[in-house]
């Protein structure tokens, strides 16, 4: 993984940019690293995240496959097992489903399997999520499912500069990860010199994007910006609040975590799948068990709702948003609505007052 110093010639990158950059030097500095997918090659992916890299380094390196993700998977596993680090593209979040027999079968227990003798070096990058106007089957979050799979890391970045670092370190580790991309930030940009990029974090640590003291709101991808301008929105209410970029969703930072939490004493966990059974639950649970004596008010959460993605007309509804944020953030602060009249004292409801 590139740790080198930050450089002074930075210029604006999109994250797809940064992404193609990790897989470029990845690929560069070992050839076992080899790219895999639909649309990968010559066309440089449907979102152009590996644009250039066939060019580069020829469709051996780089090449396109059928549309069969089941055998593009499988065909990964017999890459990994004869030393090769494939980088496997799915190509849209719901059409990885197919894949999941690989994926739970052979890829997560591989090195269990074999007692640590066969490492599974894959690295499976997922676009994911809403909020560019996708049709059903184009904009799921599916990191339950894959947090359920023991034996693989999932991480996500939410960063042009984590989008790089993260990606070379999937494609470093031995162990199989599931790389979710957030589909609506690959044009988002930053910063960032691609000759020196700047270190960041490794898998399995949460960094926190904004300090505060009033609540802490836990979130990772696609919902980091919302959270953020929450964050700014709320210094309007007198709310100080922190977040937290969660960046590894498996391994999970506790740590951090729960360092935030014991000092703000309230969290919302923020995220784009689901509410029931979905990545917040188990954070909620996390958090529960060891801040317990810390809180001041339940753990909430605001996330997709509990149906399939909704066509696009109505996805900035069922996407959280600032105002559904703000309004957990608001239902935190119960001693608000604790008052005299509304809860008066057993001295009151004795004396028959009402």
């Amino acid at each position: 993984m590139t740790t080198a110093a930050v450089g002074t010639d930075r210029k604006p990158a999109t994250m797809a940019q940064a992404l193609c950059r990790a897989m470029r030097d990845a690929m560069a500095e070992d050839p076992a690293v080899h790219v895999l997918g639909e649309d990968v090659g010559t066309a440089g992916g449907v979102f152009r995240v590996t644009d250039g890299l066939a060019k580069e380094f020829g469709e051996d390196r780089c090449t396109d496959t059928p549309l069969a993700e089941a055998g593009i998977l499988g065909t990964a596993v017999g890459m990994a097992m004869y030393g090769l680090r494939p980088v496997v593209e799915m190509q849209f979040d719901a059409f990885a489903y197919p894949a999941f027999e690989q994926l739970v079968s052979h890829v997560s227990r591989m090195r269990n399997r074999t007692r640590g003798a066969m490492p599974m070096p894959i690295t499976i990058r997922v676009p994911y999520g809403g909020g560019i106007g996708g049709v059903e089957h184009h904009s799921d979050s599916s990191e339950a499912y894959y947090l359920a799979t023991p034996g693989i890391h999932v991480v996500t970045p939410a960063t042009v500069a984590d989008a790089y670092g993260l990606l070379r370190a999937a494609i470093a580790s031995d162990d199989p990860v599931v790389f979710l991309e957030p589909k609506r930030l690959y044009w988002s940009k930053a910063d960032w010199d691609p000759e020196r990029p700047e270190p960041v974090p490794g898998i399995g640590r949460a960094v926190v994007r904004r300090r505060g003291g009033s609540a802490t709101l836990i979130t990772y991808g696609p919902s980091l910006p919302v959270c953020l301008e929450a964050a700014e929105a709320a210094v309007a209410e007198g709310w100080d609040l922190e977040v937290i970029d969660l960046r590894s969703l498996m391994p999970f930072d506790d740590e951090t975590v729960c360092a935030s939490v014991r000092r703000t004493g309230r969290a919302v966990v923020v995220h784009e799948a689901t509410s029931f059974g979905g990545p917040g639950g188990e954070i909620a649970s996390r958090i529960t068990e060891r801040c317990f004596h810390h809180l001041e008010a339940p753990v909430l959460r605001v996330a997709g709702f509990d149906i399939p993605y909704p066509p696009p007309m109505l996805e900035k509804h069922h996407l959280p948003g600032v105002d559904r944020v703000l309004d957990a953030v608001a239902r935190l602060q119960w001693e608000a609505d604790w008052t005299a009249t509304d809860h008066p004292t057993p001295t009151a409801y004795e004396s028959g007052a009402r």
